[in-house]
């Protein structure tokens, strides 16, 4: 990356789930390929500015959503961030509801996940074990940062669901409706398939890490009928603006509190 950017670069980033591969339609943004040591391929990061200021930004499925969940290189995408020299990463994903509450349109700022993945590269340490290697993971979000965006919303009048679990499946099928029972009865309020292993590789780089999560349907078995593209779609155009919304709220605080 050249010096002028390693200048302009802030601290933070937002991972772009499905339906949010560009920051801030009204600027234009720059991008830069990182080279990392978990891919041939470089990673492009997008340098946007707001009206905060500048913000990274990595579409997690690629700009035209071709890389499915578990084909994502979560290690590269994270190695990346990190040599950019970002410490803060904000994580968007669409997800589907569990819980009453979790209904199609819903804000949620998950507390907690459970990891449902199998087969994906989820951690950094793969040479010489030691000790120092098993990284806390009691609280898997950034709290402070949730704090950071529940009060924004509640700036905006926009309401957010707090003390959420995440339940992180496989994909890029959806889960069956007893896949979701067993995750209802082991406490998940929200299901899907990029929540991991993106929060554990940050705390392993030592990134602040907090997410937003749109719903997108209700769950399999929850909602009365098969779960329909054309339906998640729409919940998508719809509450992607509140998503932005609360992000270009926040980003004031954070940008501004990064250095």
């Amino acid at each position: 990356m050249a010096q002028a950017a390693r200048d302009r670069a802030t601290r933070i980033a937002v991972i772009g789930g499905s339906g949010l591969y560009q920051l801030d339609h009204s600027a234009p943004a720059g991008t830069f390929p990182i080279q990392t040591p978990y891919a041939a391929e470089a990673v492009e990061l997008s340098l946007e500015q707001t009206a905060a200021g500048a913000a990274w930004f990595l579409p997690r499925h690629g700009r035209d959503h071709s890389v499915a969940p578990h084909r994502i290189n979560y290690r590269a995408n994270l190695w990346a961030l990190h040599q950019a020299g970002v410490d803060i990463v904000i994580a968007v994903n669409a997800v589907g509801g569990i819980a009453d509450s979790m209904i199609p349109g819903a804000l949620v700022l998950p507390e907690q996940l459970i990891d449902y993945t199998w087969g994906r590269e989820h951690t950094f340490a793969t040479g010489a074990h030691a000790l120092d290697k098993h990284v806390d993971f009691t609280w898997p979000y950034d709290r402070d940062l949730a704090r950071t965006f529940d009060a924004a919303a509640a700036m905006l009048d926009l309401p957010v669901h707090r003390g959420a679990v995440y339940g992180c499946t496989q994909g890029p099928r959806l889960e069956t409706a007893a896949e979701i029972r067993r995750m209802q009865r082991d406490g998940c309020d929200i299901v899907g398939m990029t929540g991991m292993p993106e929060a554990g590789l940050a705390r392993e780089l030592g990134m602040r890490y907090a997410c937003i999560a749109l719903v997108v349907n209700r769950a399999a078995g929850l909602g009365g009928g098969a779960i329909t593209h054309d339906d998640v779609a729409k919940h998508l155009r719809e509450g992607m603006g509140r998503v932005r919304a609360l992000l270009m709220a926040a980003l004031p605080q954070l940008i501004g509190g990064s250095d």
